[in-house]
């Protein structure tokens, strides 16, 4: 078992290919692999492994399949931490004998699980290091399908391969300058089971702070259009914080109206700056 630490964007094809240029050309970025990826995701028909917070997936690689299990974790300082088991299978049959050496074994039947959805895209990585920290960006292209359905995917996320993780943060803030994106708190396994029609998010606790709320209410207004009682009140709590400055520097008084643009055009990926204001909140 691993722990995977990464921040997750959302961003446009046309700032994809944008972010892809400018951080391959910074000091210390190298091109890394272009892949094709074929992702199908398991789970019974009750959705139990969704249910438990977890996903199941087989992955393929060219000739290479790997059988991975992710807990859905927690959010803290801009990045998801989960846990997370890899195996190499030899097949895209799901391998039962490695499940039964986790938890899923003590309250899940294996035989009941089955594909759901599938997620395939085109990943294409810049590899950074800039003395203090490895990071892997991936940019992620393509679709997620469950039967008959489709929608688009175009995702970049930055993963943490080794040194320290709060540049992770330096690295968004870098490109928040050059490239509007938004923090998304929806993971790909999440968007896959809302168009499978068997998964809505689930508000977060009532002890999560405004700031997280307010992240995973945009995405949830991302992935069904909804504006949530969860994001009404976290960005009514927000503002008060950025009208008495309590925001640093970088959030300036003027982010104040962004979230005036988010209630007046509730459309993450139409709301110029909210990458920007995402990651100023992040030291309320």
């Amino acid at each position: 078992m691993a722990q995977e630490l990464e921040i997750k964007l959302t961003l446009s094809r046309e700032s994809s290919r944008q972010a892809y240029e400018w951080l391959l050309d910074q000091e210390g970025a190298s091109p890394g692999a272009r892949k094709q990826l074929i992702n199908t995701y398991f789970d019974t028909g009750e959705a139990d492994l969704n249910r438990r917070r977890a996903a199941l997936r087989i992955r393929q690689a060219g000739e290479c399949f790997i059988q991975t299990l992710k807990t859905q974790g927690e959010f803290v300082n801009g990045a998801h931490r989960r846990q997370e088991w890899e195996w190499e299978v030899p097949s895209a049959d799901l391998d039962f004998s490695l499940l039964a050496k986790t938890s899923l074994a003590n309250d899940l039947d294996l035989g009941q699980l089955g594909p759901v959805f599938e997620t395939n895209f085109e990943r294409q990585v810049v590899m950074l290091d800039d003395g203090e920290a490895v990071i892997e960006c991936a940019f992620d292209t393509g679709e997620i399908r469950s039967g008959r359905q489709s929608v688009p995917l175009c995702e970049l996320e930055f993963e943490l391969k080794s040194g320290d993780e709060a540049r992770l943060l330096v690295w968004a803030r870098k490109l928040a300058e050059q490239v509007p994106f938004f923090i998304n708190l929806i993971s790909k396994a999440e968007q896959g089971y809302h168009l499978a029609g068997i998964h809505e998010p689930e508000p977060l606790p009532a002890d999560a702070d405004a700031v997280t709320r307010f992240f995973h209410g945009v995405s949830v207004l991302w992935l069904n259009g909804e504006v949530t009682s969860e994001l009404s009140a976290a960005m009514g709590e927000l503002e008060s914080k950025l009208e008495g400055n309590t925001v640093r520097a970088a959030g300036s008084p003027g982010d104040v109206n962004l979230l005036d643009d988010l209630k007046a055009n509730p459309v993450p990926m139409q709301v110029q700056g909210l990458g920007r204001l995402q990651l100023a909140l992040l030291g309320c």
